[in-house]
């Protein structure tokens, strides 16, 4: 039918919908530009709506377009994925979600409902920087966090900006607030350490929060990891733990948001460049989802981020 929506073009609309970007799309893709934009066009007519607004300057998805890049997604992953099944090659992807429940493990619980063929497994590699070594010797497919370092042969996308947290003692005088204001964390001795969310991008995006409060890298405890240690540690030290909103639940805790300012921790996600897998379709589709239902890279006026994404 002359109104067929074919898999190429539909995996060149993805690439240009996620790089927003004609040229960078092209290289991704190894065509040329001008013929990938008479792609995009080719779509647009077969669709018979306008998929992309363009100007000199900058390329947006009109609603058609937002419409149109989550099931695009799936259709590429699934024809993928069937080629690979036909072939014999079918393969697994394995995600590095740093720690359960956390912002990742939601990405990929969506992308498993999304793509229910693919084989994902997930895990626990403490994120960015201990994840990198593992994702470039193709031993990890995928992980989520913040990397400080340069990786040139790694791609990133944002995922949310997540609001902190602090997990207080049941009884704790900052307990009795609705909301814990930065300031307020310094005497009452914040431990950053603690909680599956800890990584080396943790403490370097915490630190320039807390450095303003005297708090240095260096003498600080090991980290405490899951739940369960996590709640001894509070009834050792009486003392709050800096956390995530994502943060599982700790018996004999409260939380409370961290305010004055708000604080925002930015999540990513990198892959290895090139890779080419129906999983990491449907992490998109996931991640774009979530995101769109909970608006997870809004940011409110005065929020607090961590440099360098500060000034991205």
């Amino acid at each position: 039918m002359p109104d067929d929506l074919e898999i190429r073009l539909l995996r060149y609309f993805v690439a240009v919908a996620e790089e927003l970007h004609f040229s960078r799309a092209a290289e991704k893709l190894y065509v040329a530009q001008q013929a990938l934009s008479r792609d995009i066009q080719r779509l647009e007519e077969r669709a018979g709506v306008r998929l992309l607004d363009r100007t000199t300057r900058r390329v947006t998805l009109t609603p058609a377009g937002r419409t149109l890049l989550d099931r695009a997604r799936q259709l590429v992953a699934l024809h993928d994925a069937t080629v690979l099944e036909l072939r014999g090659e079918a393969r697994s992807l394995t995600v590095d979600v740093v720690g359960p429940g956390l912002t990742p493990s939601l990405v990929l619980a969506e992308a498993r409902r999304i793509a229910p063929e693919v084989e994902f497994f997930a895990r626990f590699h403490s994120g960015g920087e201990s994840a990198a070594p593992h994702l470039l010797a193709e031993r990890l497919d995928v992980t989520f966090g913040r990397l400080t370092g340069s990786y040139g042969e790694l791609e990133r996308r944002d995922v949310r900006r997540e609001p902190l947290t602090v997990l207080l003692p049941i009884g704790h005088p900052l307990a009795e607030l609705d909301a814990v204001p930065v300031a307020e964390l310094g005497p009452a001795g914040v431990c950053f350490r603690a909680g599956d969310h800890v990584t080396a991008g943790w403490e370097h995006a915490v630190l320039q929060l807390l450095s303003p409060l005297g708090y240095q890298a260096g003498g600080a405890h090991p980290h405490v990891l899951g739940a369960d240690e996590v709640a001894q540690h509070l009834r050792d030290r009486n003392a709050p733990i800096l956390a995530l909103s994502t943060q599982p639940r700790v018996p004999g805790s409260v939380v409370r948001p961290v305010v004055e300012p708000e604080a925002l921790y930015p999540w990513a996600m990198y892959w290895r460049r090139e890779a080419a897998h129906p999983g990491l379709v449907a992490l998109h589709a996931g991640v774009d989802r979530l995101g769109a239902a909970e608006g997870w890279l809004d940011q409110p006026e005065g929020a607090w981020l961590p440099r360098p994404e500060a000034g991205e």
